[in-house]
């Protein structure tokens, strides 16, 4: 029999249990994974095109089938990652995408800073995501609850449910009645 629990530690974040350091994280987590679409669908839009330019020059084999595969772990990964839903796969795949742009962008330019900005900027955001997963604000979470009630600490349950803003604000509220 299947034991739900064990896949807990594929949705369970790393936690900051803050609503500010949360609300952060969901934002970087939307924008980012917004951002990312456009890519998926200027590769599809001319994928021989970008077979030739970008993944024959780096040598590997099959290049119409490794566009394919690039265009859509971006155009699968980027709304995954948005929602936060199966976020530590979907951002590895859109890592391992942004890590052969790097090797294409030196291999073309040399070790050249504004070929190699973006993609690794978006690197580096989607390794966070493989390492923290995606925030208490989203899917992954809410599922990891759902899995193991034990999964998230109080706290973090909290968090989720923004009561500490609700219970500062009717205290607040209470205080300026009086």
């Amino acid at each position: 029999m299947l034991n739900l629990a064990k896949l807990t530690p594929i949705f369970k974040p790393n936690i900051s249990a803050s609503i500010v350091s949360q609300t952060a994280w969901a934002v970087l987590r939307v924008v980012i994974g917004a951002m990312m679409i456009h890519n998926g669908l200027d590769k599809l839009s001319n994928i021989e095109s970008f077979a030739q330019a970008y993944v024959e020059v780096i040598g590997l084999p099959f290049p119409i089938f490794f566009s394919y595969v690039a265009a859509f772990t971006e155009l699968l990964g980027a709304p995954l990652i948005a929602l936060g839903l199966l976020t530590r796969p979907a951002a590895l795949g859109l890592f391992s995408t942004m890590c052969v742009a790097m090797y294409h962008h030196v291999k073309v330019a040399g070790f050249s800073i504004p070929y190699l900005e973006l993609s690794a900027i978006y690197a580096a955001c989607f390794l966070f995501f493989v390492v923290n997963g995606a925030g208490l604000f989203s899917v992954d979470a809410l599922i990891a609850n759902w899995l193991d009630t034990n999964a998230l600490t109080a706290q973090a349950k909290r968090v989720m449910r923004l009561e500490r803003a609700y219970e500062a604000t009717s205290t607040a509220a209470g205080k300026v009645a009086r």
